[in-house]
């Protein structure tokens, strides 16, 4: 018998219940919120944004380090049977695995890294977790839009102020995600726990012809592709075939980001992905730091992005102009010197990735390709928990990417499952 069946569950979001959640920086411009963004805080967090639910161990988190790799993939089936149960079968299952691709690519220096992918989409996304909500709310108790102030451990657990009272809880699970990193960071600070390193992703956006990659994606909806040297490894990240790219903002910078074809009615003509270059730091706030100084000095205290053609960008020259260019922008920004606004490391990494790439599709990337700068990725610092992801502080647990453990919505999906599973009977 499960030993917590008359065990209550309660809820306490910062964020609006998910009908309520809406910003400006869905349709790609500023952020219309008050207070706490609705497009990162709120119920379905982040996974209603574009619903893509990458299901492997190989990216999205180190969840199999913790747990087994086996079981891992076991729990990302299960968030997937789930996500079918509420009508994610309406977007078809995919998987990006290519073994003669593989064996050519590692003759080139590449590693394609494959998963299998539900990509739900914004519409059937918000449907999916709207579902889910309706069935939760049944037994489950949610207050929205609270602040918790402070956390007290008690003999019988916890403590919780907020700005809509006090609550009690025997155990404490936290599942902020990026949005919540410095509420995360203070709460754990007050306990005499600090985190670890932070990681940070940075890297060129590029857009190219749409059908530049063919012959690489016959059999398949996008890769995954990976470059190490002694100096750096670097991944493709969010690849979108006829997807267009978006500004998107965040802890007060901006940044091209890709928005897939399945978000507008009018897909562009071109495929879009960045070269993310993983860094380590000491602290979160270094890392963001860091972020600001690059890009912030990229974005010159407005919403500007710069972009270069890959001719010019290969010549270490300013574009002087993008007329005739034969890759189309999708998004407006200012033509420049991408190369020369963003730290050596990134431009070097993309140079030899798509050499390489050249190689693996046997024709030169058209020179009207598209450089922007600069895409980043932010990370939560790491924050040691147990094989059951309890924190240094008992009776705390962290789930999803507020635990440095997953970084995706599949591992983080599947981290609250697991979790589940062990606290009902224990």
């Amino acid at each position: 018998m499960n030993k917590n069946q008359d065990a209550r569950i309660h809820m306490i979001d910062i964020g609006k219940e998910l009908e309520n959640r809406v910003c400006g920086l869905d349709e790609g411009n500023e952020c219309t919120c008050e207070g706490t963004c609705s497009k990162y805080a709120g119920f379905a967090g982040l996974g209603k944004s574009e619903g893509k639910f990458n299901y492997t161990n190989a990216f999205g988190g180190e969840l199999h380090r913790k747990i087994g790799e086996n079981h891992a993939l076991h729990l990302m089936e299960e968030v997937d049977e789930i996500l079918c149960q509420f009508g994610g079968s309406a977007r078809g299952k995919y998987s990006t695995k290519n073994v003669f691709l593989s064996e050519k690519a590692e003759r080139l220096g590449l590693h394609v890294l494959s998963t299998e992918v539900r990509h739900l989409g914004t519409g059937l996304a918000h449907e999916i977790f709207q579902k889910m909500y309706e069935i939760m709310r049944e037994r489950v108790s949610f207050t929205f839009e609270t602040k918790v102030e402070s956390v007290k451990k008690t003999g019988n657990g916890f403590d919780l102020d907020t700005n809509r009272g006090r609550f009690k809880t025997g155990r404490l699970v936290v599942g902020t995600g990026m949005s919540g990193s410095i509420w995360l960071k203070s709460l754990m600070e007050s306990f005499g726990v600090y985190p670890g390193e932070t990681r940070l992703d940075m890297g060129y956006r590029v857009e190219m012809k749409g059908d530049q990659l063919k012959s690489i994606l016959q059999d398949t909806f996008e890769t995954k592709l990976k470059i190490e040297t002694d100096h750096y490894q670097a991944t493709t990240y969010c690849m979108n075939p006829r997807g267009r790219i978006i500004r998107k903002y965040q802890n007060g910078l901006v940044m091209p980001d890709g928005q897939n074809a399945l978000e507008k009615d009018t897909p562009s003509a071109n495929l879009n992905f960045t070269l993310f270059v993983p860094q380590y730091y000491s602290s979160y706030e270094e890392a963001l730091d860091v972020a600001k100084s690059v890009i912030g000095g990229i974005n010159y205290g407005k919403d500007r992005i710069v972009v270069q053609r890959l001719g010019d960008f290969i010549k270490k020259r300013k574009t002087e102009t993008l007329a005739h260019n034969e890759v189309e922008p999708s998004m407006e920004a200012e033509w420049g010197d991408a190369r020369k606004e963003a730290p050596i490391l990134y431009g070097e990494a993309l140079i030899d990735f798509l050499g390489a790439l050249e190689g693996l599709i046997d024709e030169e990337i058209h020179r009207d390709t598209l450089i922007y700068g600069l895409d980043a990725k932010f990370y939560e610092p790491k924050l040691s928990t147990n094989e059951y992801l309890e924190s240094e502080v008992p009776g705390i647990y962290l789930i999803g990417d507020c635990s440095g453990v997953t970084h995706s919505l599949s591992q983080a999906a599947a981290s609250g499952i697991y979790l589940g599973h062990h606290l009902a009977f224990n």
